[in-house]
């Protein structure tokens, strides 16, 4: 965004521009060659890439833009969306680490990519969560319609429903992201990868706390639902298509429905993304220490 868009009062006096970051940024320097790489190689898109990446000063003016222009609608155009998300980084700067840490997580775990720009332009998991990240902090500052109405248009764009008052830690992926659904009161830790039409989801209709919370480096696989108000230790597997109800100790895989201990998980499977394991019928619960 140019200076004169930056300074634009907001309704509640005059709207802070983000602040500057100083000195090297590997990931966006990265980012902006690989756009200017993509706009030589492929003309057509040369006014798109410009506009997203290339005209802009830094990455969260970058991201600002594009999640803006994802989400944009009748009902709330892009732009009050920029000014509503500056308004957002300029009070929470740290935001920016969370999103460096998001698309580092796609280039280390996602083998259909080498190149920020793919998850920063196209990949709807990595929109997805940007958004969140958005909507937790209007969640958290008592801005709560307009955090439910980006929940909400993420969910119709993206396929992926996570409740702004979750909370998510950095360094997540979500891969192909389709079908992920997220609740109010689930935590999840740092460096977690999500597949496709992961819930975490509650048991019932009871209120209060009743979502699931999940340690750091979880792997959890396409189509696990996750229930209830239990706990995930770190480092833990969730095999696709398990339905876990019951807590589930750290270091160890899970399979099945109701999902059981089938061995262990390895070293961070949520980094590695190893999604193999042998399953070890010997193997129950008393065989771990529980949480």
């Amino acid at each position: 965004m140019n200076s004169a868009k930056q300074s634009v009062p907001s309704g509640k006096g005059e709207r802070r521009a983000p602040p500057r970051r100083t000195g090297e940024d590997p990931i966006w320097a990265s980012l902006r060659s690989e756009a200017e790489a993509a706009m030589a190689a492929e003309p057509a898109l040369t006014g798109f890439i410009y506009a997203t990446v290339a005209s802009h000063e830094n990455l969260e003016d970058a991201i600002c833009h594009r999640i803006a222009q994802r989400l944009g609608h009748a009902d709330v155009d892009a732009g009050l969306i920029v000014n509503t998300f500056q308004d957002v980084l300029a009070s929470q700067p740290e935001l920016g680490r969370a999103f460096r840490a998001d698309l580092a997580a796609v280039i280390e775990r996602d083998p259909a990519t080498t190149r920020y720009l793919d998850p920063f332009l196209y990949f709807k998991g990595f929109h997805a969560l940007v958004t969140h990240r958005f909507a937790h902090e209007l969640w958290r500052q008592g801005r709560r319609d307009f955090a439910l109405y980006m929940q909400s248009q993420s969910s119709r764009m993206f396929s992926v429903d996570i409740h702004p008052a979750a909370r998510i830690g950095k360094g997540l992926m979500l891969d192909h992201a389709t079908g992920i659904v997220i609740g109010e009161t689930a935590t999840v830790g740092d460096n977690c990868s999500f597949l496709h039409a992961v819930t975490l989801g509650g048991s019932g209709k009871q209120t209060g706390d009743r979502h699931p919370k999940i340690g750091s480096c979880v792997l959890i696989g396409a189509g696990a639902k996750v229930l209830g108000n239990i706990h995930v230790g770190n480092s833990s597997r969730i095999a696709a298509g398990s339905v876990v109800l019951s807590d589930v100790p750290p270091h160890v895989t899970v399979a099945g429905v109701p999902a059981r201990i089938v061995g262990p998980a390895g070293a961070e499977p949520g980094r590695t993304m190893d999604q193999t394991f042998e399953s070890d019928p010997g193997i129950g619960p008393d065989d771990y220490a529980m949480l």
